[in-house]
C-alpha cells in the first residue's frame, strides 16, 4: 500500500477498495471529505464516476452505471450500488459508524428508497461542486483521475 506520499501503481490503486463518486455533486464531496475523516484504516481510493479510473471498472463490472447519480463501492470482485456502499464501507470506518458493517444483510430495496429520493434532489440541496477543498498530500495519493 502506498504511504500517501507518492501514487499507488495503476494495478494496486486498482485492487484496493474504490468509492465511484460524482465529481460534480456537492454532497459527494462533502461525503468523501467525511469519509476521509472517519476512516480507520485508510484503504479507500476515490474516483469520479465520469473519470478513466470509472470507465476501466466498467469494463470489468458491467454493473457500473454510466449516469453519475449512483455511488459505487468496488471491493473484493464486487460493485455494490446506493445504499450498499455505506454498508459494505463502513468497515473501513471507525466505530460507531463501523458498526453499520453489521447490517449489511439488510434488504436494500427498503434503504434504497430513501438513497434515490437524496440522489433526486442532492443539486437542490446541496448544489454543484464548482470548487472543492484541495486534498492533502497525504490524501492527494488516493484520488484517482
Amino acid at each position: 500500500m502506498s504511504d500517501g506520499s507518492t501514487p499507488a501503481s495503476p494495478e494496486s490503486a486498482l485492487s484496493a477498495p474504490i468509492v465511484l463518486y460524482d465529481g460534480t455533486c456537492g454532497l459527494c464531496h462533502k461525503t468523501v471529505r467525511w469519509l476521509l475523516e472517519h476512516e480507520g484504516d485508510d484503504a479507500l481510493r476515490f474516483a469520479p464516476l465520469q473519470g478513466e479510473t470509472a470507465s476501466v471498472l466498467r469494463s470489468k463490472h458491467p454493473e457500473i452505471p454510466t449516469t453519475v447519480d449512483t455511488v459505487v463501492l468496488v471491493e473484493d470482485g464486487h460493485a455494490y450500488l446506493r445504499s450498499k456502499v455505506f454498508l459494505h464501507g463502513a468497515k473501513h470506518l471507525r466505530a460507531p459508524w463501523a458498526w453499520a458493517y453489521y447490517i449489511r444483510w439488510f434488504p436494500s430495496v427498503v434503504l434504497d428508497v430513501l438513497y434515490r429520493v437524496v440522489a433526486s434532489l442532492r443539486y437542490r440541496i446541496w448544489g454543484r461542486a464548482d470548487l472543492c477543498a484541495l486534498p492533502s498530500p497525504a490524501e492527494r495519493a488516493r484520488f484517482l483521475p
